[in-house]
């Protein structure tokens, strides 16, 4: 068996990023593990920087992200194309999507390293732009793909399309298209359902709609979902944003069309005796503080009744 390696980013603007960073880099070289941390990051002694770019994680095991969710959504541009997972540990806020909080980096670290972990596939999606027929981009993204209104006090005009065929048209401050792991990031703050991760589906959710009917939408993952801006002297211009990260500015009358993306992100999940939908629940309730004091449980399961 070869050397194993693992990718260590860090949020360098986090006060605490060097002191964990700097447990991590130890704790893995002592046992063996070859760290690489990327170029214009912080460097360790023990520690080897490869360039910022997706060939860092072509060889590694993991990538263990410092931050928040920020920091695992750019760490996903690395790990994506080379089929690398991600283990997040939380020096954010809420970090949703973080499997691990500083006071147990040790653990996690010593949990990694015995490969007690297991990988999960985290659907994306593939986003096209198109300009009178023609391609003018194409990107991709992990939580979602919104169509923003440029101005902020002019509203886009849009319509709406599920697999080739109007649903509706409206005004808005935007549309975002989301995969089940954006759902309880901008999709929710925009009134969106909340999806377990292992459900597979679209959903698009409408911003501040004027209209009767604008619903948040959930639709097969097979479907395609297109949001086409309307030329009008009234509105204003649109930019695309995915992940919070990649931008690109829209022109008059443009097409947006959101597909499921070819390449899944890989996230490694510590080993946990809870099933993975009860996994996702306890997430729900500790990141959003959710009351379930009262809860009595499965008690039948304890006197040997059946519902």
């Amino acid at each position: 068996m070869g050397q194993r390696s693992v990718v260590v980013t860090v949020h360098t603007g986090r006060e605490n990023a060097m002191r964990s960073a700097q447990l991590v880099v130890e704790r893995l070289t002592a046992a063996g593990i070859s760290v690489l941390t990327l170029a214009g990051e912080l460097s360790f002694p023990g520690a080897s920087e490869v360039p910022a770019d997706a060939s860092a994680a072509e060889c590694a095991e993991l990538i263990i992200v410092l931050g928040g969710d920020g920091s695992l959504l750019r760490a996903a541009e690395l790990s994506r194309p080379a089929g690398v997972p991600l283990i997040a540990v939380n020096l954010g806020h809420v970090g949703f999507l973080a499997e691990a909080e500083p006071d147990g980096l040790a653990d996690t670290v010593d949990r990694l390293v015995a490969r007690q972990y297991v990988v999960e596939e985290r659907m994306t999606i593939d986003v096209a732009v198109r300009s009178n027929g023609a391609l003018v981009a194409s990107t991709w993204a992990l939580n979602e793909a919104t169509v923003e209104k440029a101005a902020r006090e002019r509203m886009v005009e849009v319509i709406t399309e599920v697999d080739g065929r109007p649903l509706s048209r409206f005004g808005c401050d935007g549309v975002v298209c989301s995969t089940p792991t954006g759902s309880t990031a901008y999709a929710f703050s925009a009134g969106g359902p909340v999806v377990w991760p292992e459900v597979e589906a679209l959903l698009m959710v409408p911003i501040s709609a004027h209209a009767l009917f604008a619903p948040p939408m959930v639709v097969s993952p097979e479907c395609v979902l297109a949001v086409e801006l309307i030329v009008g002297h009234e509105t204003s211009g649109a930019v695309l944003w995915c992940d919070g990260r990649r931008k690109v500015d829209l022109p008059p009358g443009a097409r947006v069309e959101v597909r499921r993306g070819v390449l899944p992100v890989l996230l490694a999940r510590l080993e946990t005796p809870v099933a993975r939908g009860g996994r996702f629940t306890d997430r729900l309730v500790a990141k959003f503080g959710l009351p379930v004091a009262g809860w009595r449980g499965r008690t039948w399961e304890d006197t040997g009744e059946h519902a």
